[in-house]
């Protein structure tokens, strides 16, 4: 074989094992990618186990009787409305401000004592020293009795502090203890009606307008339990509010009329019967009846440890009869408890 010829075959057999090096280069990249692939696939499938389980996981803790309410569940067609004695009622959950059922939530009604929420509310963002002594004027005292208001049991010309006062209007419903407030913050009933007002623009309560404090009939003097909700959900993120409205009773110290003071009980608590809730409990409410209002409630709720607002109007029956907005909230929160066991 001649130079030429050697050579040729020489870097012939070269490039041959160059091809052969690279080809098992490849091959070992390929198994190496075909490797790696597995364990991706492995990792995803995985990945996607450990998702299924934790979504096994939380159904299983959502249907444990007692934990707490499944929100999902919480809407009108789980929580019915149809049968209450009230013909206007609306329930929402206080920390998300969901609305969960309602029934004639937007129709007018005249609110009675649920006015004094909006009173109460007023008075103490109006008065920084709530322990501020105020006395409580004669002049208002005969009309009241005509009108034959509730009274928490202030005597006319009784001086006490404002806070006494404040737990008169929402306990008692007293309607002496309104107008008290009234005079001492604005000077007259009306210049308070004004502040109230004003405050039911501020928190969106378009279908709301107050003439008095006290919720005594009035054509003029209208809401509706939307905006009721409205105003109980703002008024308890008050402190103050929230204290008084969830108290079941409040002793007035010793004043110049009363030596020995004197005790104001909740209409709601002291007048309701049962109360009792399959879990839970209502927590605080305000009361309300006029002829012409009917039975009214705005009531706080524990259920399965969340909170919740209902605002019922309109029931039929008075002070005398059956306590039907009172059966229609322990109905309504109880259902709740139902629907959370579901």
């Amino acid at each position: 074989m001649d130079r030429k010829q050697y050579e040729k075959d020489a870097r012939y057999q070269t490039e041959r094992n160059k091809i052969q090096i690279s080809s098992k280069i490849q091959r070992k990249k390929r198994r190496r990618m075909k490797y790696l692939r597995r364990i991706l696939i492995l990792l995803a499938l995985l990945v996607l186990l450990l998702v299924a389980a934790t979504s096994v996981l939380s159904v299983i803790r959502r249907q444990e009787p007692g934990i707490h309410v499944n929100n999902s569940k919480l809407h009108s067609e789980n929580i019915s409305m149809d049968k209450l004695n009230s013909p206007n009622a609306i329930l929402t959950e206080l920390k998300s401000g969901e609305t969960i059922a309602q029934r004639g939530a937007d129709d007018r009604i005249y609110p009675a004592s649920l006015t004094k929420i909006m009173t109460a509310l007023v008075a103490i963002e109006n008065i920084s020293d709530l322990d501020e002594t105020m006395t409580s004027p004669y002049d208002f005292y005969q009309y009241l009795y005509q009108m034959d208001a509730s009274m928490a049991g202030f005597e006319p010309g009784e001086t006490a502090k404002a806070r006494d006062f404040i737990y008169g209007v929402i306990l008692a419903s007293g309607a002496e203890c309104c107008l008290t407030l009234a005079e001492a913050v604005s000077g007259s009933e009306q210049g308070f009606v004004d502040l109230m007002n004003q405050k039911a623009a501020e928190l969106g309560m378009d279908d709301t307008h107050f003439s008095n404090t006290t919720g005594l009939q009035d054509a003029e003097h209208y809401t509706t339990v939307r905006d009721l909700s409205l105003l109980l959900d703002s008024a308890l993120k008050n402190a103050e509010f929230r204290e008084v409205f969830t108290s079941r009773s409040y002793t007035v110290q010793p004043t110049d009329v009363h030596p020995e003071g004197f005790t104001i009980g909740s209409t709601l608590f002291e007048n309701a019967g049962n109360t009792g809730l399959k879990s839970g409990e209502i927590l605080g409410g305000k009361t309300g009846y006029t002829d012409e209002a009917g039975l009214c409630l705005a009531s706080l709720a524990e259920v399965d440890g969340k909170e919740y607002i209902l605002v019922t109007a309109h029931a039929p029956g008075s002070h005398e009869t059956e306590q039907y907005h009172i059966l229609d909230a322990v109905t309504v929160y109880n259902e709740i408890a139902d629907v959370g066991r579901d």
